[in-house]
């Protein structure tokens, strides 16, 4: 009786994962021809955040360095503690704002080199950058996200206790 199968099991089939529905190593022309077309657009934008992002990074020290001639003032915004503080803010925003100008530019770089060359490395690497470039925005919205609450409640607090 134990050479017989048990008539109420479930049929069992071989079946492998189903491969994917792109063609390896294909690109039309018109796609090739949109790639070329936006390649030194993408690098400008990268070129232009890069710069971007030094500049913060630049006004933040140039406002942490600027601070202490600035005690004698009596304003309040004037302070030394509040330049300080939102030096330390841009040379954070800057080095934040580096991340997607390198990813954006090497996404366009990646490009250009793979139309040249006609290496498919290269487009394999182009989208992982742009794959990072996304991923980094959408942590960066998630963190946002997360601290609006918080700077809303301590925006109040600071508002109750000014009054």
């Amino acid at each position: 009786m134990s050479d017989m199968s048990n008539p109420y099991q479930s049929p069992q089939t071989e079946s492998s994962p189903a491969a994917p529905l792109t063609a390896q190593g294909v690109l039309t022309e018109a796609m090739v021809f949109y790639l070329r077309g936006a390649s030194p657009w993408i690098r400008f934008i990268g070129v232009l955040s890069y710069i971007g992002s030094g500049f913060m990074a630049a006004a933040g020290l140039a406002m942490i360095v600027v601070s202490p001639g600035l005690a004698d003032s009596s304003s309040l915004f004037s302070s030394i503690g509040f330049n300080a503080g939102m030096g330390a803010v841009y040379i954070a925003l800057g080095v934040i704002v580096f991340f997607p100008a390198r990813f954006t530019y090497k996404f366009g770089a990646k490009i250009r080199s793979y139309l040249q060359s006609n290496a498919e490395q290269e487009l394999e690497l182009a989208f992982k950058n742009n794959k990072s470039l996304w991923k980094f925005y959408g942590i960066l919205s998630i963190v946002y996200l997360a601290i609006i609450p918080v700077a809303l409640v301590i925006g109040i607090l600071i508002g109750f206790a000014v009054l």
